[in-house]
């Protein structure tokens, strides 16, 4: 949807053809932390699109506000990251990035940022102007922007194959019917691979599932975001607070798993214990397209001309979802 929002700009003539409802897979199950996590683990292609949702996605949320009446809960609300084996490397990588970080080495001025952290941490790294949205809300944001920005959209539409004649895309199949176009491109998550399996290449995404828990809290209970290792807490503006996430390879299943529900519950409770006397209110999966390194593909088909990809974004759909769209949009427009 991001995608088509900027080609639109562009000047091209849009349709959105989605499987099902538009945004209702990892974009939905996600947490909507505008950082990717541990960020100084990834390649500099990854940094360099979170970069640009760093900078722009508080104008990006205000204008889909706008064009859709719908709130995506922009809140710049700050993340402490516990523990860190290699402190120069974070800050190294907050240099790099213009990023403002202070290591903390003292329990007790964590818990003036962050009451009620448990004590066992002794020092973290804490990111005062890393923010988040609340995905379903951004989601329902961008679609309420198609229609104020005349983008045409069909959900429970799915493509059953493309139409490529003498290695050029010219359309494709859609319950029976032809919809012809000059240009394709497949945004599809990770679900984007199986649309090119025809094909000899395609690229590596393949779905990875991860589950997570929300307590349903008092606004400012927790004050900031948490992150230990791959475990984060979120708190969202209504006090509800997200625990997540899971990293689980089994293809397209996205059933929920009580050992898994367990683990996300006692990695909550070790980080901030007084979510062991709230109630869990909603315990779901989602499917994250996974790519070598997280690096997502963004450009053009390598064999068949006029056909894109933007998919592969792994665990950093929302954080690198405005960059890439900026993107791939320059690229199909150039």
């Amino acid at each position: 949807m991001l995608s088509a929002r900027e080609l639109k700009k562009k000047g091209l003539d849009v349709l959105v053809l989605d499987k099902g409802e538009m945004g209702k897979e990892s974009s939905w199950a996600g947490g909507g932390i505008l950082s990717p996590l541990n960020p100084w683990h990834y390649p500099d292609e990854v940094n360099k699109l979170a970069s640009v949702g760093h900078q722009q996605y508080e104008q990006v949320a205000q204008a889909l506000f706008e064009e859709s009446g719908v709130d995506p809960e922009y809140v710049r609300c700050g993340m402490m990251v516990l523990g860190c084996e290699q402190p120069n490397q974070v800050v190294d990588w907050a240099n790099k990035w213009s990023m403002n970080v202070s290591h903390i080495t003292d329990i007790k001025e964590m818990k003036a940022i962050i009451p009620g952290l448990h004590d066992n941490f002794n020092q973290g790294f804490w990111f005062p102007d890393i923010a988040q949205m609340r995905n379903p809300r951004l989601v329902k944001a961008a679609k309420g922007s198609l229609g104020s920005l005349h983008i045409p959209y069909k959900e429970n539409t799915e493509v059953q194959r493309l139409n490529v004649v003498n290695g050029r895309i010219t359309g494709v199949e859609v319950d029976g019917k032809t919809l012809h176009a000059d240009k394709v491109l497949i945004a599809g998550g990770a679900w984007s691979a199986e649309l090119l399996k025809a094909f000899a290449w395609a690229p590596e995404i393949e779905p990875v599932k991860g589950q997570m828990i929300l307590f349903k809290g008092k606004p400012e209970q927790l004050k900031a975001m948490v992150l230990e290792e791959n475990r984060y807490l979120i708190p969202r503006k209504d006090g509800r607070i997200l625990c997540g996430s899971s990293i689980e390879n089994c293809g397209f299943d996205k059933s929920t798993s009580e050992s898994i529900k367990q683990d996300l519950l006692q990695s909550a409770v070790s980080i901030f214990p007084e979510l062991s006397d709230l109630q869990i209110e909603h315990h779901w999966a989602g499917l994250r397209p996974g790519s070598p390194e997280g690096i997502p593909y963004i450009g053009p088909h390598h064999e068949i001309e006029g056909l894109y990809v933007n998919a592969g974004h792994y665990r950093n759909g929302v954080i690198l979802g405005i960059g890439s769209a900026y993107q791939i949009a320059d690229i199909i427009s150039a």
